[in-house]
C-alpha cells in the first residue's frame, strides 16, 4: 500500500488526501509547495471555497514499544505509520542519572544528613516513560487532525485474563498459584541434584 499525501489550502485548512501521482502533478505545475516532509504535506497556493470533504477515521493501536496509526476512508486504509516510543531509553537514562548522583553524594557530601523524604509526587503523577508514550501519541493525533479531515478516533484497548477465561470463579491467591504452581521448583531441585537422592545418591 502506498501512503497518500496530505493537502491543505492556502488558509491551512485540511483537504482530502491525494495519491502520490496527483501530488507530483500539483508540484510540477507549481500549484502547490511542500509544507511538511513528514507526514508529507502539500500546501496549495490558492484557497478552496466550500470543498467537498470526505471525513476520515483515525485508528490507534497502542503498545509499550510501538503504536500503530492508520487513517481510513471507510474500510480502505489510505495512510498508516508506526510510532516508536523511547520508554526504555528514558528508563535507562534516569537509572544512569540516579547512579551518578548517588556516587557524587557519597564522594563529596558524605557528611550531609540524608534527605530522602523531602520530595512529594502529585496525585496524577505518571512514570516519565509512560508519560512520554501518552504525550507523543497525543502530539501525533493533534498533528494529523491539522492536516486531515478526521471525524472519528478509535483506540484499540485489549486486555486478556487467561486464568479467568479458563476458570471464571478464580480470585484471590489462586491467581498466584496457576497450572505450573510447584512444578518449576520441583524441576529446579531435580536438575540441581542431578535427579539423585541428596542422602543416598540413588536415582529414580
Amino acid at each position: 500500500m502506498q501512503n497518500y499525501v496530505f493537502v491543505i489550502d492556502k488558509n491551512k485548512k485540511p483537504l482530502n488526501l491525494v495519491n502520490p501521482a496527483r501530488a507530483r502533478e500539483l508540484l510540477n505545475k507549481q500549484k502547490a509547495a511542500v509544507f511538511r516532509v513528514f507526514p508529507f504535506t502539500l500546501i496549495l497556493k490558492t484557497a478552496i471555497d466550500n470543498p467537498k470533504i470526505k471525513p476520515l477515521t483515525l485508528k490507534l493501536d497502542p503498545g509499550s514499544k510501538y503504536t500503530g496509526i492508520a487513517l481510513l476512508d471507510g474500510e480502505n486504509v489510505i495512510w498508516c505509520a508506526e510510532l516508536e516510543h523511547r520508554g526504555y531509553q528514558i528508563k535507562d537514562a534516569l537509572l544512569s542519572r540516579r547512579q551518578l548522583r548517588r556516587s557524587r553524594r557519597n564522594r563529596k557530601n558524605w557528611y550531609r544528613k540524608p534527605r530522602f523524604n523531602n520530595r512529594k509526587r502529585s496525585d496524577n503523577w505518571l512514570p516519565p516513560s509512560l508519560e512520554h508514550r501518552i504525550l507523543t501519541t497525543e502530539t501525533w493525533v493533534k498533528r494529523l487532525m491539522r492536516y486531515a479531515p478526521i471525524s472519528e478516533l478509535w483506540i484499540e484497548k485489549v486486555k486478556f485474563d487467561m486464568q479467568q477465561m479458563q476458570n471464571p470463579e478464580i480470585n484471590g491467591i489462586d491467581y498466584q498459584q496457576g497450572t505450573l504452581w510447584g512444578y518449576q521448583v520441583r524441576e529446579y531441585l531435580l536438575e540441581k541434584w542431578g535427579r539423585e537422592c541428596t542422602y543416598c545418591g540413588k536415582k529414580d
